[in-house]
């Protein structure tokens, strides 16, 4: 009887510690991983990002806003290897696409965040690219300690237009799409 009584507190105290909120407050990320992908008329690149630092605010164990910067300086292409990687590195890191010599960073800022649905959220976010700043709109889950998101950005918004028909007409199989994702995976 002793040990029905005993699992039975401890059951109640478990119980208890995951209705209190867990995820009560800021929680910072303790690993990550963000993936890029980029389309072009005769196919796509993609690769890698580094977070810089990253945290996620929590009430009761709902989210409700986060804040997390990107180290530009750390793109990386992964579907390239050798002088073609090198050189598409170089191209990104240079003025024709996010000029990392003068913006290093990028940032997100969640400014309202809704649940819609079990574990999934939309968030409305502002996101800092070169020095501009736009709202943006995604879906992020959170499963226990760890979250992901899938971002849409329209690179043009934020002034890096090479290779974009919306600026410089017919440019045929060498047009590159306005818009790339950005897929973050964390772990906090």
């Amino acid at each position: 009887m002793k040990k029905v009584i005993f699992g039975l507190i401890a059951l109640a105290a478990i119980n208890f510690s995951f209705s209190s909120g867990i995820l009560d407050g800021e929680k910072q990320v303790k690993s990550s991983k963000v993936v890029w992908k980029g389309y072009k008329v005769l196919g796509s690149h993609e690769g890698t990002l580094n977070l810089t630092s990253g945290s996620l605010t929590f009430d009761n164990e709902i989210l409700t806003g986060g804040e997390f910067v990107l180290d530009v300086t750390s793109i990386s292409c992964t579907d390239l290897e050798g002088e073609s990687k090198g050189q598409l590195e170089g191209h990104l890191k240079s003025d024709d696409f996010f000029g990392i010599e003068k913006f290093p960073i990028a940032a997100l800022k969640m400014k309202k965040v809704k649940s819609s649905g079990k574990n999934s959220y939309t968030v409305t976010a502002d996101f800092t690219m070169k020095d501009v700043t736009k709202e943006i709109e995604f879906e992020a889950s959170i499963y226990g300690n760890k979250a992901s998101a899938s971002l849409k950005i329209d690179r043009t918004d934020y002034n890096v237009k090479y290779g974009s028909e919306s600026f410089f007409g017919e440019l045929k199989d060498s047009a590159i799409y306005d818009e790339f994702d950005i897929v973050i995976d964390l772990e906090f």
